[in-house]
């Protein structure tokens, strides 16, 4: 069973979907017990930094990714759900989070004022190295996004696809060991995004990065 876990600020139905479509069996939940158990975790996220960590905070659910994190268990973050998993975030005046990856998180402040804020739509992923998830997408597939705060991983080496927008490449796809997490949107990227979910379904969390 695949847990998608609900903090409340996730892009949940659309999630389940997406592994409906591809026969997946999956739960919405918040269950402590239900995540520790699951064989995959999916960390969606929509909404501000601030109010995801307090949520996951009242659910004690910070401990809970940890330990399945730890123990190994392919894990998804996506959106907000990649975001929280750095060390800190600009947004609501500064947000602790739940420091799994080294980095912060950063608002864009773009010179172009054609370039608005929130990046909004359809972008290229530029595949930097090649990982499991990414099998039968061509690089530079576009995605779909929706975010005004971009990931600044501190270890290079974790960062396996960037996207260009406000005249920086910031890292839209990063790695660490059972751990991928995208700033885009999967399942709200037609075909290209099932198809990163399917590889999702079938990967063993290992993939040498």
């Amino acid at each position: 069973m695949i847990a998608i876990v609900d903090y409340k600020a996730g892009n949940l139905t659309s999630v389940k979907l997406a592994l409906d479509a591809l026969g997946a069996e999956s739960r919405i939940t918040s269950d402590p017990g239900r995540i520790r158990s699951a064989e995959r975790v999916v960390f969606p996220g929509v909404g501000a930094a601030g109010a995801g960590m307090r949520a996951l905070a009242e659910a004690n659910l910070g401990l809970v990714l940890r330990e399945v994190i730890g123990r190994g268990t392919p894990f998804l973050g996506v959106c907000v759900g990649m975001q929280l998993l750095f060390d800190r975030s600009e947004e609501d005046g500064g947000t602790k989070c739940l420091g799994l990856i080294e980095g912060e998180v950063r608002r864009f402040v773009p010179s172009n004022p054609l370039e608005k804020i929130p990046h909004m739509g359809w972008n290229a992923v530029r595949q930097v190295r090649p990982h499991p998830l990414f099998s039968g997408i061509e690089d530079e597939s576009e995605f779909y996004f929706v975010h005004s705060y971009y990931c600044a991983p501190l270890v290079p080496s974790g960062i396996f696809g960037t996207t260009r927008y406000a005249d920086i490449d910031f890292a839209s796809v990063v790695c660490r060991e059972n751990v991928f997490a995208t700033q885009f949107h999967p399942e709200r990227s037609g075909r290209i995004g099932l198809r990163l979910y399917e590889n999702f379904l079938r990967w063993d969390g290992r993939p040498g990065c």
